[in-house]
């Protein structure tokens, strides 16, 4: 299943605190490109009827059936992208064009 990592969570809950939207979950939603890839928008939302709902680090997430399967077995994470830049990214094996992170090589 879908989950996010402590960081992920960590940010997403101070971004809920500071838009008085605390307590509502976050809704992912998905759509594939032309070319294949998965596009992602989020957003705190109600839940709604055939949402599926999970709690990963915390945090409710709720999605849609249509985006249920392209998020199977994603991770979200919360990651310094270039220096002082911040993003939330998509860990996700039904992308065809993802890539898994390098393992770390320190000991």
């Amino acid at each position: 299943m879908f989950k996010i990592t402590k960081r992920a969570a960590e940010q997403i809950i101070d971004s809920a605190e500071k838009s008085d939207m605390d307590g509502s979950p976050l809704r992912i939603a998905t759509r594939q490109a032309e070319d294949g890839s998965i596009e992602y928008t989020m957003g705190f939302d109600a839940h709604r009827d055939g949402d599926t709902q999970i709690v990963s680090e915390g945090v409710d997430i709720i999605f849609d059936d249509a985006s249920k399967g392209l998020l199977q077995g994603a991770t979200m994470d919360f990651v310094e992208y270039e220096a002082g830049d911040f993003r939330f990214i998509f860990l996700n094996p039904n992308d065809p064009h993802f890539v898994p992170p390098e393992e770390s090589q320190g000991h």
